[in-house]
């Protein structure tokens, strides 16, 4: 495991997981026990891929060798929850890779054969996974076949299996990412522009045409004259079904109680504050005071005039109008603050630092380099020479970090002395990844900037407030009884707000602003509409009371679903057409744009330029360009039933620029090939009707 802890510290969190390089109803057939057995654990399936059931067990075995993958690299077992969706994540990936993106990738005759394989582990033809990994590099930052084979023997003498885990992910992401590889190689290299239509896009694109138009804004009042039959409306369902394909959803209402503080909570939260307030002010110990006594620990950050608004605009205010002293105690939203202020100094927002890396026990060629330096030697020279960081080298300089501010040393609070170091005095700094000859080399304007310890109480709910606001909420699901006809009753009988919510998916977990909230979505797909929930706790401070109203399965929606938005979208068809039809009728036999613009009391937009470039976005209706790119100079055209209105132009001149050229060709040619290959894991997975079911239990 030495080299691994080595590795650690070399590279500390710059080493991150190196996860998912590459890319990116039932039926109960009652004489089939089986089937139904099937059913009853399909719940316990996070997804289907390719036809490969994915169960819930299998799914956690693999997310936990990721995680042993992790707290390998990163050298802790702690996780964050952002960590773990990650960790989850990559998982998923890897099983798609494996049982849908390889299996296409096979089918469509690549190959990577064991040879090949090996090659890519140790040989001449190394994946980026293994020459790039910072584990196999030797102390200039290359890659080491000595350290390669040195991992491989520790690996045979680890009983623990872990470094075996490793190795088995590094193996086999070097293998998905060789087919990745060939793949977008066979999809790039297949679409070719030639010469021919590099021409054709430059010449077509560099077309303009300046336009003299009126558009007629759409009617806004309801046309009764239009009737969209039933039947349409069906016959554009059954024609475009595959446009109302929809992830599984429910629709629902919901009432939430909120546990908030009472008068008297908060005047408990005031008395607190005074029966410290004095230490506050006195204390010789800042830091332990506050530890004990505060929701704030103390901060060594330099604050600039504004910058403590974050916390309240009073006790910025009081910091920024006073030399020193303590802030009266300020409230604000059931919130106490106090703030002492601990000092002034005159400091840059940024400052631009370089720095030289020396790794292990190297204090004393730190010292030496550190001499060498102070005598005038070149620093991008002896970071060229010595630094393990080979990746820093800013403007081009090798050692340059470049301009760090403040809040920029969160990640790296050893490095914080450089906000106050002098210009071109190099020091050394300790931190986990080695010893750093630093120097500040260039700094903005000083500003006026304070420390401050910061005294913080909230006011929080006492048990008997908690009581008092589970009473109100059991009441109501008291009233409600289970049913949604008396949850609505008990909505109008105790003037409370119902909130509705349509569209639910199953990954939703946010509700009102409260966050962490699947219960609320766990309970609504595991019911059916018109059931009411009993009291659900989020957080032990919201009580949430829920009613299903409706449930829209995965797959397409049901006609009854969509056929309201499929007649307003047919109204609107029809309305356009109408309206052309309506102002063609009102300008009959005009010939001169000025009188049709005054018959049909709308302005003329006048040298409206129209550039048909892919590049460039205008913001005019799709349906004028189409018009304008076939339209004969100096003749009026139209009516034009757009999407936005009604159009009247003509067409002034034509011009053909050089505004579009040979790059832009290409580069639009090469975004596309990118968004192709972008696509093509989406496509695959949508072909092969992939089921994400995660969201059921994370």
């Amino acid at each position: 495991m030495a080299i691994l802890q080595k590795t650690r510290e070399k590279f500390g969190l710059a080493v991150s997981i190196i996860i998912a390089l590459a890319l990116l109803s039932f039926i109960l057939d009652p004489n089939t026990l089986q089937t139904a057995f099937q059913a009853m654990s399909s719940k316990n399936d996070v997804g289907e891929i390719a036809g490969k059931t994915i169960g819930y067990l299998d799914f956690q075995n693999e997310v936990e060798k990721f995680g042993v993958v992790n707290e390998l690299i990163s050298g802790s077992s702690s996780k964050t929850e952002q960590q773990q969706e990650q960790i989850r994540n990559a998982t998923w990936q890897s099983l798609v890779d494996k049982y849908l993106f390889v299996k296409n990738a096979k089918a469509a005759g690549i190959k990577v054969g064991n040879d090949e394989l090996k090659d890519l582990l140790s040989g001449n033809m190394l994946s980026p996974v293994i020459s790039n990994n910072p584990i196999f590099a030797d102390e200039n930052g290359q890659f080491s076949s000595e350290r390669l084979q040195n991992f491989l023997q520790q690996m045979k003498q680890d009983e623990s299996g872990r470094l075996k885990t490793y190795w088995d992910y590094l193996q086999n992401t070097a293998y998905t990412q060789q087919f990745y590889a060939k793949y977008g190689a066979l999809f790039t290299n297949g679409n070719v522009q030639n010469q021919l239509m590099l021409n054709r896009a430059i010449n077509e694109n560099n077309i303009s045409a300046k336009v003299d138009m009126i558009m007629v804004p759409p009617y806004f009042a309801t046309d009764t004259t239009i009737k969209i039959a039933d039947a349409d409306i069906q016959k554009y369902y059954n024609d475009h079904k595959k446009l109302f394909k929809q992830r599984a959803s429910r629709d629902l209402e919901y009432v939430m109680y909120e546990v908030e503080p009472s008068a008297a909570d908060i005047n408990a939260t005031n008395e607190a504050m005074s029966a410290v307030y004095d230490e506050f002010a006195t204390t010789d110990n800042m830091k332990s005071f506050l530890a004990r006594n505060s929701e704030v620990s103390l901060s060594d950050n330099w604050y600039k005039d504004t910058e403590l608004n974050s916390v309240n605009k009073d006790i910025n205010d009081f910091v920024f109008s006073n030399a020193s002293g303590v802030s009266p105690i300020v409230a604000a939203d059931g919130v106490f603050y106090a703030v002492r202020i601990m000092d002034t100094a005159s400091l840059p927002d940024s400052v631009y630092v370089r720095h030289i890396l020396l790794q292990g026990d190297a204090s004393a060629k730190a010292d030496s380099l550190l001499n060498v330096l102070k005598r005038g030697e070149n620093f991008s020279n002896v970071a060229a020479a010595w630094s393990a960081d080979t990746r820093s080298a800013a403007d081009g300089q090798m050692g340059n970090i470049g301009w760090l501010r403040q809040a920029d040393l969160t990640q790296i609070p050893d490095f914080k002395p450089v906000m106050t170091a002098k210009i071109g005095e190099p020091f050394i700094v300790k931190t986990s990844y080695g010893s750093h000859i630093l120097e500040v080399t260039r700094k903005t304007a000083p500003l006026t900037k304070k420390q401050v310890a910061i005294l913080q109480k909230t006011a929080v709910a006492s048990n008997e407030t908690f009581n008092d606001y589970y009473s109100k909420a059991n009441r109501f699901a008291t009233l409600a009884a289970g049913s949604y006809k008396n949850y609505r009753a008990a909505v109008d009988s105790l003037g409370v707000y119902s909130r509705p919510m349509s569209n639910v998916l199953e990954s939703n977990d946010t509700y009102g602003g409260v966050n962490r909230a699947k219960e609320v979505t766990r309970w609504a797909f595991d019911n059916k509409p018109g059931k009411v929930s009993d009291i659900i706790t989020v957080d032990n401070n919201y009580f949430f009371i829920v009613a299903l109203k409706g449930m829209h399965k995965e797959g397409i929606a049901e006609f009854d679903e969509v056929k309201d938005n499929i007649r307003q979208q047919l109204y609107a068809e029809q309305a356009s057409k109408k309206q052309a039809a309506d102002v063609a009728e009102k300008i009959k036999g005009l010939t001169d744009l000025q009188v049709i613009a005054d018959t049909l009391h709308t302005p003329i937009t006048p040298d409206v330029e129209i550039r048909f470039s892919s590049m460039i976005g205008q913001g005019l209706d799709g349906m004028l360009i189409g018009a304008v790119s076939s339209a004969p100079e100096g003749k009026i055209c139209g009516p034009i039933a757009g999407n936005i209105g009604t159009f009247i132009f003509r067409v002034n001149s034509r011009e053909t620029g050089s505004f579009y050229t040979e790059t832009d060709a290409k580069n639009n040619a090469q975004q596309m090939n990118n968004y192709a290959m972008q696509m093509l894991l989406p496509v695959m997975m949508n072909d092969a009707d992939v089921k994400d079911n995660r969201a059921r239990f994370f």
